[in-house]
C-alpha cells in the first residue's frame, strides 16, 4: 500500500491533518490501534481557542459546532467565597473561546472523513515505524489477521503519549522534559445544567475545584484529590457535598445533581519531547506534549500543531518547498513552550499543594488579588486563555547549556 502521509493515531489531530490534507488533494491514510467506537467514547475537555474554530472551519467541519458551541465570552475565577468574572472579550479585543465537547470534535472528523471516502485502517495491531531518518518511510502492521505495510513520503505521529510515534526516534535524538503533580483531578459527568453559565476556576483551602460543561444541559465537574484516591471510593453525594464546599455561595446553590455519567481521576502533568520532528517522522499533539488541564491548552496545542504541519506538507507538495518542514519543530515548540507555562502557572495559583508554607499561601492569595485588580495582569490572562496567534512566534532558541557545561540528551 503506498500514500503520501501516513497518519498514526485517528484522534483529533490525527483526523484533522487528514481532514485538511484530503480537502488540499493530499493523500493520506490513518491507522488506529483502537476501534472506532472506543475512540469515540473518550471523554475528555472541551474548551476551544478561536484559532481552532476557525482552523475546523477551514475543514469544513463546523457545521455542527457553530449550531451547537456555546460561545463563551469571559471566565470566572473564585477565590475567598467570593466570584470574580474576567471579560475575555474586552480584555483581548475582540477574541472569546468556545464549549463543545472533543468527543464531539472527533465525531465530526470521523463523519467528515467517511463522506470523503479517505481510508483509516481501526484496530491496527503490531505497528512499527521503520525507515524514518531517509526518503522512503513505512509503516508495518497488522489488520484483519493479515501483516501488511504502508509506503509513504511522510509520517505522522497523532497517536499520544502512550503511540509507538515517539518511541521510534532514536534516543540520543530527543531531550524530554516533565514535571508531575501532586495530585490529580477527579472528574464527573452529569446530564444536568451547568451550575454557572461560564466556568468557575476555584481556589479554596481543601482543594481546586472547577465548574465546566460540554453544552446546555450537560455539566463537567472536577475536583482536586490525592493521587491515592480511587474515583470508586467516591459517591456521587460525597462528591457533590465536597464540590459545593469548594464554591462561592451563589455557584454551591445554584449546582444541579445527577446520576454520574462517567466519574474518573487524571493525573496532572507537563512534559515536552523535543524535537517534534526527525527525518520523515513528524510529532504532533499529545504524542510531543501534555498539559494540565487547568489551562485548558491540551486539545488547542494538537490543533496548532496540525496547523504547522499541515502548512509545511502543502508547502512540500504544491510548491516544492521544504522551508516549513525545516521549521515545523521550532515553530510548534515555540507555541507550546508559552502553554506549558501558561498551565504551569495556572496550576501553581489555583491548586493546594501539600506541605505548602503559610507563606506560599499568602502569595497565591496575593497574586489572586493582584490578578483580578491590576488590568494588565488580567489581560494578560486573558490573552493565553483565549489563545496565543498560530503564526509569527519568535521562539524560545536552542536550549543553553547548563551551568556546568552539561546538556539536554541529543542538543
Amino acid at each position: 500500500m503506498r500514500t503520501q502521509v501516513a497518519i498514526i493515531g485517528a484522534g483529533p489531530a490525527g483526523l484533522l491533518l487528514g481532514q485538511l490534507l484530503s480537502r488540499a488533494g493530499i493523500d493520506n491514510v490513518i491507522l488506529e490501534r483502537r476501534s472506532c467506537a472506543y475512540v469515540l467514547s473518550r471523554i475528555r475537555a472541551g474548551v476551544l481557542e478561536q484559532g481552532m474554530v476557525d482552523l475546523l472551519r477551514e475543514a469544513g467541519v463546523s457545521d455542527r459546532l457553530d449550531r451547537e458551541g456555546l460561545v463563551h465570552e469571559g471566565v470566572n475565577l473564585a477565590f475567598g467565597g467570593v466570584l470574580h468574572r474576567l471579560d475575555l472579550k474586552r480584555l483581548t479585543g475582540g477574541s472569546t473561546v468556545t464549549v463543545y465537547g472533543q468527543t464531539e470534535v472527533t465525531q465530526d472528523l470521523v463523519e467528515a472523513r467517511r463522506a470523503l471516502g479517505r481510508p483509516t485502517v481501526y484496530e491496527a495491531e503490531e505497528v512499527a515505524l521503520h525507515g524514518i531518518d531517509t526518503a522512503a518511510p513505512r509503516v508495518s502492521f497488522r489488520a484483519n489477521g493479515t501483516q501488511q505495510e504502508l509506503r509513504c513520503d511522510f509520517i505522522a505521529g497523532c497517536d499520544g503519549y502512550h503511540g509507538v510515534s515517539r518511541g521510534a526516534i532514536p534516543a540520543g535524538a530527543l531531550a524530554t522534559f516533565e514535571r508531575v503533580y501532586p495530585f490529580g483531578w477527579l472528574g464527573l459527568l452529569v446530564d444536568r445544567p451547568p451550575a454557572a453559565e461560564e466556568l468557575v476556576y476555584a481556589r479554596h483551602e481543601r482543594g481546586f475545584a472547577l465548574c465546566s460543561m460540554r453544552s446546555a444541559a450537560r455539566s463537567r465537574y472536577y475536583l482536586q484529590v490525592p493521587l491515592e484516591e480511587r474515583a470508586e471510593d467516591w459517591t456521587d453525594e460525597a462528591f457533590y457535598d465536597e464540590l459545593r464546599l469548594r464554591l462561592p455561595a451563589e455557584v454551591a446553590a445554584a449546582l444541579r445533581t445527577g446520576p454520574a455519567l462517567e466519574k474518573s481521576i487524571a493525573p496532572l502533568r507537563s512534559f515536552v519531547a523535543e524535537p517534534m520532528r526527525f527525518g520523515r517522522l513528524f510529532l504532533a499533539g499529545d504524542a510531543a506534549h501534555i498539559v494540565p488541564p487547568t489551562g485548558a491548552k491540551g486539545l488547542n496545542l494538537a490543533a496548532s500543531d496540525v496547523r504547522y504541519l499541515f502548512d509545511a506538507l502543502r508547502e512540500h507538495y504544491r510548491d516544492g518547498s521544504d522551508a516549513g518542514i525545516a521549521a515545523y519543530s521550532a515553530r510548534a515548540l515555540a507555541r507550546v513552550w508559552k502553554a506549558e507555562r501558561f498551565s504551569w502557572w495556572m496550576t501553581g495559583l489555583l491548586h493546594r499543594f501539600p506541605g505548602s508554607s503559610a507563606f506560599e499561601d499568602r502569595m497565591q492569595q496575593a497574586e489572586l488579588d493582584y490578578l483580578v485588580s491590576s488590568p494588565a495582569a488580567s489581560a494578560a490572562l486573558a490573552e493565553n486563555y483565549v489563545g496565543l496567534p498560530y503564526h509569527g512566534e519568535a521562539g524560545i532558541g536552542p536550549l543553553q547549556p547548563f551551568r556546568d557545561g552539561s546538556g539536554p540528551p541529543g542538543r
